[in-house]
């Protein structure tokens, strides 16, 4: 893939509009209203809004699915119809629709004869993407049997097979555990380090706060907030100072400090202990218990493909993004793994209770069987008695006629 120019605008928005029209070709709904924005090479911009709010619209202009009622709208500074620009753009939709009948590999590898790479560079990229997304172990299994994490992982992994310089991405990380969604936005932070341009649309703001530069925010077809980050989440009218530990006694100077510099409102001040952020909270527990349990699962083995690394790949942020990969994945395969040998285990206890059953059928009807020839012997042994009986009294009765 041929690397974007710093200074190319990725998307550029001028006065966008798109109205939805009913049968009789009259306004039915204006989903976009003139909105105007940019996107920089290498920035993780965040497109968010309630339901409603023109963002899947917006999303399906720039992909070029559907064309402006007014306005312009340029990718790489050509018509998003225009067929050269696709295989510079990665797109994960918010539902991942894969073909259920092909297997992991022969997915990935689907998706790349689409973007015309060769056999061989088509199995060398799914090979290290399902290693990527943790999904190596399934690659033989049809994506129809995955859960949806799973199925999401495979989603991403088919978004950046072409590698592209434009990746976007519709929830990416629904579906799946905090583990699987810290490690799509390591994923996510690495694409930018490598100049790659990301739109993160999502309504998990926790992970857009992580992971964006800049945001816009949409409402009713129109922009209500936009710009960077840092500078919306900003509270210039507060000052927080984070420091260690301090005593009872040093805490209570600070609010005579503060008391002397017109801060005499208990309520303003707040002096309390940080908290910790809860997800890194749980990945620190299952890291924990990870070096203790070994688990089955899906896991993100975090080995980054080449391809998708450029050629500065051992500069220190894209180094310590890559070391923050290797944690273990979502243990939705362990689960599924388990539930397939408890199954395995009550079809085999019913069998051998079948067996059972069975043999001890066989064992009562030979019981009858050896009753059945007891009783005919006794009565064979019976009418022979009566057979010597009847003989003896004959011989008796011919004697006594003899005699006479």
């Amino acid at each position: 893939m041929v690397a974007q120019k710093n200074d190319e605008i990725v998307v550029k928005a001028v006065g966008l509009t798109k109205i939805f029209m009913d049968f009789w070709g009259r306004p039915k709904a204006k989903a976009v209203n003139g909105i105007d924005f940019s996107i920089k090479p290498g920035e993780v911009f965040g497109l968010l809004g309630p339901n409603g709010s023109g963002k899947s619209t917006t999303i399906k202009m720039i992909l070029g699915l559907l064309y402006p009622t007014r306005g312009e709208i340029k990718i790489f500074g050509q018509d998003p119809q225009n067929i050269d620009i696709k295989s510079r753009i990665g797109y994960l939709p918010e539902e991942t629709y894969l073909y259920k009948y092909l297997t992991a590999f022969e997915t990935l590898d689907f998706y790349g004869a689409l973007f015309g790479l060769p056999v061989e560079q088509r199995k060398e990229r799914a090979t290290q993407l399902l290693e990527m997304v943790g999904m190596s172990h399934a690659y033989d299994r049809p994506v129809g049997e995955f859960s949806k994490g799973m199925a999401r992982r495979i989603g991403l992994a088919q978004a950046l097979v072409n590698d592209p310089d434009l990746v976007i991405l519709d929830e990416p990380t629904s579906g799946l555990d905090p583990i699987g969604c810290r490690e799509v936005k390591d994923v996510i932070r690495l694409l930018a380090s490598r100049g790659k341009t990301v739109i993160l649309c999502s309504h998990l703001l926790a992970d857009v706060q992580d992971v964006c530069n800049r945001v816009m925010v949409l409402y009713g077809g129109t922009i209500r907030a936009q710009g960077e980050l840092k500078d919306i989440l900003r509270e210039e009218d507060k000052t927080q100072v984070i420091t260690p530990r301090l005593s009872p006694e040093t805490i209570a100077e600070l609010k005579k400090f503060f008391a002397a510099h017109g801060i005499k409102d208990a309520g303003q001040v707040s002096i309390d202990n940080p908290g910790r952020d809860l997800e890194e909270f749980f990945l620190n527990v299952v890291r924990e218990a990870s070096a203790e349990v070994a688990t089955a699962g899906a896991h993100a083995n975090g080995e980054i493909p080449a391809y998708l690394q450029g050629d500065n790949a051992e500069d220190a942020s894209g180094q310590t993004i890559l070391e923050s990969l290797h944690r273990r994945a979502d243990d939705e395969a362990a689960k599924k793994a388990a539930a397939e040998t408890a199954a395995k285990l009550q079809a085999a206890a019913e069998a051998q209770e079948k067996k059972d059953a069975q043999l001890s059928q066989l064992k009562n009807l030979q019981q009858k069987a050896e009753t059945k020839v007891d009783e005919a012997k006794k009565a064979s042994d019976e009418a022979s008695a009566k057979a010597a009986a009847a003989r003896e009294e004959l011989n008796r009765k011919l004697q006594s006629l003899q005699k006479k």
